[in-house]
């Protein structure tokens, strides 16, 4: 069976396989044909997983619209932005 005829790994699945892949990279006791075998494959995992998480962030924006389609700010963006600030503040306790 072509790997174009496999159904389509979950997003956990794919990062798995992908951080295997990586693992017997960078071991370096592969023949070089398997080493190009697996680059490529990584490259699928890694385009199929990028373009899944691109899939999310549509989702989430549009769920994040209200009726006149314009965003939304939410709670998720204070946080991150508290986030940020609590890490500068202990950046400058640090020195």
């Amino acid at each position: 069976m072509k790997k174009d005829d496999e159904q389509p790994r979950s997003f956990e699945a794919s990062l798995e396989a992908l951080e295997k892949i990586v693992k017997e990279l960078e071991g370096g006791d592969l023949p070089l044909e398997k080493s190009l075998e697996l680059f490529e494959e990584g490259i699928r995992l890694s385009r199929q997983c990028q373009e899944r998480l691109s899939q999310a962030e549509r989702r989430i924006e549009v769920l994040l619209r209200d009726n006149q389609g314009r965003p939304v700010v939410s709670a998720f963006e204070e946080a991150k932005v508290m986030s940020a600030d609590n890490s500068a503040h202990n950046d400058e306790n640090n020195f």
